[in-house]
């Protein structure tokens, strides 16, 4: 009857009392749990493991190398046998008890989605100080910008039917934290949703999962679903990448001109700042996890970053030089040779790909 996905990422303190609460409350419903693991070291899949042994109903799918609570619920998805499909955290932040209200919700023939939401009966969250302003924050926003018909739609815990998650799966970006959103709104119609109250635990293992790229990844999820993929997620980013290249080469080679630099002098130290601009974003928009965790392990990030935009710095610059021999503005310049610095690099990627 039920396929409930729990994904885990560095939880190995909680995921075992979690499973435990579950196997209580679900022990007469026919139900599996799927436990999908990105975990950067075995401790949580360990764990896990020695559930499963003696819990058949517990399934595990270990990642290696991948990042974001999405793609992970996708690929639980994927694998599950229920007629009705749900998530939650496997930080004891969800209560076990909110899968049976969420069932009973659905037993409503009309009712594609079931949503666990906070602020339903209480303005209260669960969560402290910034981590509930920007919880609100993104809320408002989500309200805004598709007019999603639930209270909570960033709700980490809830519960579909199978036909419904048939229906949008082709849809699904699988970007970032925020599954439901992806879910409601990349239907050919807005959902029948019901909602049960609930409020967050104290976490019992695990860290809060917010950062920056969190942050960017909801805003450029919302940007896709609204202009219903127009503007695709990954394309805003390397737009706002490209953007933040262009900047740092506008503004350091003006300082340059300033300082009486030659202006081909000026033009390759500025690419060169330009693409430590696009670094930074790159790192920003790098998930938590997967990013370095020394300062030797980003020091051969950068170096690895440089090696393979090295050709960036002679062909953007010569270009932007040709372009300014013609008496095209600086500017102008620029802009035409990151542009095709960019080009170059995506057409080299994707021939790699294809090969």
């Amino acid at each position: 009857m039920l396929s409930l996905v729990i994904c885990t990422l560095d939880e190995h303190e909680a995921i075992g009392g979690v499973l435990s609460e579950l196997d209580e409350h679900l022990q007469d419903i026919n139900h599996e749990i799927i436990v999908v693991d990105d975990s950067t070291d075995e401790r949580t899949a360990n764990v896990v493991h020695a559930y499963a042994l003696a819990h058949p109903q517990v399934r595990l799918l270990r990642r290696y190398k991948a990042s974001g609570l999405s793609s992970a619920a996708i690929k639980g998805w994927d694998i599950a046998r229920g007629r009705i499909l749900a998530i939650m955290d496997g930080d004891g932040q969800h209560d076990p008890a909110m899968i049976r209200a969420l069932l009973q919700k659905l037993s409503d023939p009309n009712i594609d989605v079931a949503v666990a939401s906070r602020y339903l009966d209480d303005s209260r969250s669960g969560l402290n100080g910034l981590r509930h302003r920007i919880s609100r924050t993104g809320t408002w926003l989500t309200d805004i910008m598709l007019g999603v018909p639930l209270v909570d739609p960033l709700s980490g815990c809830f519960a579909m039917t199978r036909e419904w998650y048939t229906q949008v799966r082709r849809e699904l970006s699988g970007l970032g934290f925020k599954i439901l959103i992806d879910v409601v709104a990349s239907g050919s119609r807005r959902p029948h949703t019901a909602q049960a109250p609930t409020l967050l635990r104290a976490r019992a293992g695990g860290a809060s999962k917010l950062d920056t790229r969190v942050i960017i990844d909801l805003m450029t999820l919302l940007i896709e679903k609204r202009t219903r993929g127009r503007f695709t997620a990954a394309a805003v980013m390397n737009g706002a990448a490209v953007f933040s290249t262009l900047c740092m080469q506008w503004l350091s080679l003006g300082v340059l001109l300033k300082l009486a630099i030659p202006i081909w002098l000026a033009m390759l130290l500025s690419v060169s700042f330009g693409l430590a601009g696009r670094f930074a974003i790159d790192h920003i928009m790098t998930p938590r996890s997967l990013r370095p965790r020394t300062f030797q392990g980003a020091c051969r990030q950068w170096l690895a970053f440089y090696a393979s935009r090295w050709s960036d710095i002679p062909l953007n610059a010569c270009f932007a030089l040709a372009l300014c021999g013609v008496h095209c503005p600086w500017t102008v310049a620029v802009l035409g040779g990151v542009l095709l610095a960019e080009s170059r690099y995506h057409l080299t990627q994707r021939a790699g790909v294809s090969a």
